[in-house]
């Protein structure tokens, strides 16, 4: 039988994600009375605000209804991750929307943008809540630095896909390679994180954990050969033109470029600590 906890609601971290759930359909709202806009910046905003709203009002019913109880992985885990999911998300949406679709006469999207930078402060707010609790309290993956990362790497993936077209790499077989390596490092990125976070890493025959190294060793070598090729191969004898809009195809082979070289950072880093988790702090 369902129950109704109305502590979901009164707790400062429900008030926190009402107001949240609030402030990203305002967003949304906004954007979508100024029309429809072609241009994939667009649609990652939309996604955003859409994507935080939705989950966040799904956590609020399953906390309101008790449901979140009977739910068979780390509920406080996955919450926070959310949280810090989205307080990235909106980060991202608030620096891309103002600076692509605004001007000083846009009223309407000029308010989606300070909304949005309130929606990342709040997220920021229950991240640090969340955060907060009591030693012992975050022990599911998603709440450790490895599975921190693991949402950095597949949060910077889609900003890369974002920027990403056909015509950037159709008829080059090293972009080609480049594409490949952004979209299995980000696959195999999810399936680590839905593996670790539904606890079904115990019903591998073998280590999880050492192939988990073995994969952010791959994945680090994969990004760091995709980070030297990429700008390599896009921009030689390409020069950015003179009429360069906002959406300009150049500048969006820059942005790929400077997300490959943040991902392959984190990946380098993701390796060394799994390395010293595994074969350093396991063996003392």
């Amino acid at each position: 039988m369902i129950g109704v906890d109305l502590r979901a609601l009164t707790q400062p971290v429900g008030i926190i994600r009402i107001m949240a759930a609030i402030l990203t359909c305002i967003c949304f709202s906004l954007v979508a009375t100024v029309g429809y806009v072609s241009s994939p910046y667009w649609a990652w905003c939309m996604f955003t605000w859409c994507f935080c709203f939705f989950f966040t009002l799904v956590i609020l019913i399953l906390e309101f209804t008790a449901v979140n109880d009977k739910l068979p992985f780390a509920w406080e885990d996955f919450t926070t991750a959310l949280a810090m999911l989205a307080c990235l998300m909106c980060l991202s949406a608030s620096i891309i929307y103002p600076v692509f679709f605004t001007c000083q006469t846009c009223h309407r999207q000029i308010g989606a943008s300070v909304v949005s930078w309130v929606c990342f402060g709040i997220y920021a707010g229950e991240v640090a809540l969340t955060r907060l609790r009591p030693s012992g309290q975050n022990s599911g993956f998603l709440s450790t630095l490895p599975g921190i990362m693991k949402m950095l790497e597949a949060f910077f993936a889609c900003l890369i896909f974002t920027s990403l077209e056909k015509s950037q790499f159709s008829g080059s077989p090293e972009l080609q390679w480049c594409v490949a390596v952004y979209c299995l490092c980000f696959i195999f990125a999810i399936l680590i994180i839905l593996l670790s976070t539904g606890r079904l890493t115990s019903f591998f025959p073998f280590s999880f954990d050492k192939v988990v190294i073995v994969y952010n060793i791959l994945a680090a070598v994969m990004y760091m050969t995709a980070m030297v090729i990429w700008p390599l191969y896009s921009f030689r004898g390409n020069k950015r033109p003179i009429a360069c809009g906002a959406l300009c195809i150049w500048d969006k082979l820059l942005v790929v470029t400077f997300m490959a070289i943040i991902n392959a950072i984190v990946y380098t880093l993701d390796t060394a600590y799994s390395i010293y988790l595994v074969f350093f702090v396991s063996n003392e």
